[in-house]
Order: C-alpha cells, then structure tokens, then sequence
C-alpha cells in the first residue's frame, strides 16, 4: 500500500504548477515564473473565470503568498489592503488609512505599487508616500513612515508608483528625497531609516550622456529623482548590487551600506518625461528603456575591479513606457511606444539590439474601451509561452519565437476596459488581472 500511495505522489508531483508571486513582476523580479502545465489556448467560450470582483481604483498588480492573495486599491478617501482567498475571491481582512492623494494629471488617485510579501509581512508604498508594514496574518499595522514629510520630496508627476524591494536584509525604496536620499534603506522590522543615498553628491558635475554636448550636471533642489521603475537587485561580477532607474538614470547601490558604485545618465531631453520600466539584467548586462521622445533604449555592461559601465548600444528598436520586457534567451520581448497610436509587439536581439520582428498593435481614438490589439500591453513569460494583457482587456497567448510572431490564442475579457495598467500576475495555475475597477482571476492549468 506504501509503494502504491509513493508511486502515486511520484506520478503527480510533476503537475503541480503552484508558486508564489510575492511582488512587483513576480517571483524573480522580471515577468517570468517556473509555473508548468498551463494551457496554450482557449476554448472557443473562453478560458475559466474563477472570479470577477468589483474593486476600488488603483494600477497596483496584487500579490499572492502564503495563501492570500493581497489588493492595494482605495476606495472613496481610504488607502486599502484587503487580504483575499486567491481561489475565491472572499476577503480574509481589511486595514487602511485615510489618504488625500489627488493626481494633478486626471488619472485615478488609487495607489500605484504593488504589496510586497516577506515572511509574514506584506509592505505597501501609498500614492502620496505612505510606506507601511502590515501583518499578513491579521492585517494589523506593524508600522509606518510618512516619506513625503520625513524626506524631503519634490512632488511627483503622477504620485508615488516605484514599488520597494528587500535585498540584504533592507528593504529598499526608490523614495526620491533631496538633496541624497534619492534612495533609502529601511530595517523591514521597525520601519526605521538604515541609509539614505543617491542625489546631489553622485550626480553632480557628471555628463549628461547621450545629450548634446554632454554637459556637466548642475544639480538642483527642486529636481524630481523619483521614478516610476522599481529597484533591481542583481549580481555583477560577484557582488549584489541593488539598480535603479532613476528619473536620471541608471544608479548602482551597495544594498547593504548605500554607497553609489556608479552612475549613467538616462532621460529624455525634456522636463516632463518619466522612466517608468525595470531594468532588466542578463549576466553582467543591463538595459533600461524610454519610451519618451526617443530616447529608446540602452545596453550597458559592468566591469569589475573598479565596478564601471560600459555602452554596448543604444538605439530605439525597443522604446518601453510603464511596462518591463521579457527576456527569453537572447532576445527581449515587449510592447514598444508612448501612446495608444504608436504600440508595436516587438522581438529585439539583444546582442545587436536590432528589431527580429515586429506587429501593429496601435489603436486609434475611436473610442473603443475594448480595442481588437493590445495597444501598449503586459507580458508573462512562463511554462515556454508569453502570456499577454492588452490595454482593453484582451488577453493573449504567444509562442516565444524569435524567427516570427506567433500568437496561439485571444480572449477579450468581458469586464474589462482600458486602462489595464497593472501588469498581470501567475500563481498556482491562475492568472490575475486588474483594470480600474475590477479583480478577474482565470484558471490557466492544463487538465
């Protein structure tokens, strides 16, 4: 009975696809997840929806640990985080502060990070600054900092949207504060300031790269660091460095002591333009990518003893606004351009950072909440396949083939609509998207 019971579990501990995506992009930091046995197309009546929820506004992905699946929205004047069955969609529990939070462009006013989960705690960044611990468990407030008034913060074009990472026991915040603490490091347990660095003391007098003249930089009090990009841990030659793409550009961090290892300007030749997409790393290689007034993007190399970069191209065959391409093998794959008329699905070599091969995915303004394209949509590498999220809704699958494009399978979400900003998340075989205003999950496992 003990041979057959063994040989049983045997047989099936191969299908099981479950994993946790704990924050931002995923478990690994870059869209991808070890998930397996997932479907590669829909049935002609759509894949199963396991729930559809109505949900406060916000562009925060949710995250799912533990067990719990974790949505950071607002609802009326309240910042909240709702604890939820990931199978159900049932609330397990409920915290939240007021907020006054007012998006001076239009756009909704809703928390724009994603929760952060770590050995029973789950972290939050708030639109207006409000960092925050909570207890995974019960939803009880461990602790929070205020950063818009313990830093000295220039206001933001769109609030707060650079998720935190943990990396060395810290945990780590683009907060964006003058004159250096662009970035801060703050002990995961009290919430206390471990370090603050990056600003004024790095930047100044150093080339504005790729600008005409590349004049020195003149640094002023005023001027915004934040970003819309996330933290990158990583290992270069050996040594974890903490990367992030400021509104200046690219900023390597010691994540235990805070000190800069180096600095590459990276930004549109105007004020009002954002970096908003991860860095992404291939061995000793970074590029970061804009999507604002063809600044495109840039492949740089680390060198060690002393630790520096290098240029190894620059170019626009991948111009990325808020979302973060996906590498798989050599190349990347992404939706390139700024705005809804200009999107195209892209396959970039990386090596040459040449364009392998590309498809129109622009909208016009015809209105359509609910486009036939995808527009500047969201990717998920996982089991051998893209998994794809369109602005309307549309949901897409695609083989990762760097010869030609292979789209496997569409399905248009009936309750959702643009913005689909979130990016999507993959946990146990379910897919989890977000709009304004609703929380879907479909079940992706393979029967």
């Amino acid at each position: 009975m003990l041979i057959r019971v063994l040989v049983l579990f045997l047989a099936t501990a191969g299908l099981l696809t479950g994993a946790d995506w704990p924050g931002f992009l995923g478990p690994t930091g870059d869209n991808r997840s070890p998930e397996t046995n997932l479907i590669r197309s829909f049935p002609a009546s759509g894949p199963t929806v396991v729930f559809d929820l109505a949900v406060g506004t916000g562009y925060a992905a949710p995250s799912v640990a533990g067990g719990k699946l974790f949505l950071f929205h607002r609802i009326g004047a309240t910042e909240i985080l709702q604890a939820m069955d990931p199978v159900t969609g049932r609330i397990l529990w409920t915290n939240g502060y007021p907020t006054a939070f007012q998006d001076p462009y239009g756009y909704n006013s809703g928390p724009r990070c994603a929760p952060l989960v770590s050995k029973g705690t789950v972290f939050t960044y708030g639109a207006e600054g409000k960092l925050s611990a909570f207890d995974t468990a019960t939803g009880r407030l461990r602790w929070q900092r205020d950063t818009a008034k313990d830093f000295e913060v220039p206001e933001a074009f769109f609030g707060v949207g650079s998720s935190p990472i943990l990396e060395g026991g810290r945990l780590i915040v683009m907060v964006g504060g003058q004159p250096d603490s662009g970035v801060v490091a703050f002990d995961p347990e009290t919430g206390a300031t471990v370090w603050a660095s990056v600003g004024e003391k790095n930047w100044q007098g150093q080339p504005m790269l790729g600008w005409p003249g590349e004049a020195p930089i003149q640094w002023k009090r005023w001027e915004k660091q934040a970003s819309y990009a996330s933290p990158v841990a990583a290992t270069l030659h050996g040594k974890r460095v903490v990367l992030c793409l400021m509104r200046q550009g690219l900023v390597g961090v010691d994540p235990v002591q805070g000190q800069v290892l180096f600095q590459r300007w990276f930004r549109a030749r105007v004020e009002e333009s954002v970096n908003a997409a991860n860095p992404v790393v291939m061995g000793n290689d970074i590029l970061v990518s804009s999507a604002y007034y063809r600044t495109g993007s840039l492949l740089l190399r680390a060198t060690s003893a002393p630790m520096a970069l290098q240029e190894v191209w620059r170019g626009l065959g991948l111009e990325m606004h808020w979302s973060t391409p996906v590498r798989v093998d050599g190349h990347l794959y992404g939706f390139s351009g700024r705005n809804e008329p200009d999107s195209m699905l892209r396959c970039l070599d990386l090596a040459t950072g040449k364009v392998a091969w590309e498809r129109d995915e622009r909208w016009g303004k015809s209105g359509s909440r609910q486009p036939p394209v995808f527009g500047r949509g969201s990717l998920i590498w996982a089991d051998g396949v893209l998994y794809a999220l369109g602005e309307g809704g549309l949901v897409g699958i695609f083989q990762a083939d760097s010869q030609k494009c292979q789209e496997l399978a569409r399905w248009q979400a009936p309750s959702l609509h643009y913005p689909c900003w979130a990016g999507p998340v993959l946990s146990d075989g379910r897919l989890y998207l977000r709009s304004e205003d609703r929380l879907v999950a479909l079940d992706l496992r393979r029967r």
